[in-house]
């Protein structure tokens, strides 16, 4: 059984700082890209950041220059350094790891529970 593990969410003011964390354990032969998605209220899931697993990023224009992503293979382990945030980052972020699990299961997604990042003075 594999997990993802979210944390660092919460209330920040505009233009502060927060990091997030997103540790996978479990059963895990080999993982390869990771990610997070983010979920404003009342809109659609929208990719923010992406990382292969030789570190090749990509990252959504709306948080270009002030987001970034990392990851620590040894760690099974993704962050998000989110800087100069804004209102309009409010929202559930939700991490991912397309990994293959047990040897000779399936190369799959899977997802974290969801953080709540919140944008407010």
């Amino acid at each position: 059984q594999v997990q993802l593990v979210e944390s660092g969410g919460g209330l920040v003011q505009p233009g502060g700082s927060l990091r997030l964390s997103c540790a996978a354990s479990g059963s895990i032969f080999s993982i390869y890209n990771m990610g997070w998605y983010r979920q404003a209220p009342g809109k659609q899931r929208e990719l923010v950041a992406h990382i292969t697993s030789g570190g090749n990023t990509n990252i959504a224009d709306s948080v270009k220059g002030r987001f970034t992503i990392s990851r620590d293979n040894a760690k099974n382990t993704v962050y998000l350094q989110m800087n100069s945030l804004k209102p309009e980052d409010t929202g559930v972020y939700y991490c991912y790891a397309d990994l293959v699990g047990e040897v000779g299961s399936t190369f799959r997604r899977y997802w974290g529970q969801g953080t709540q990042v919140t944008v407010s003075s």
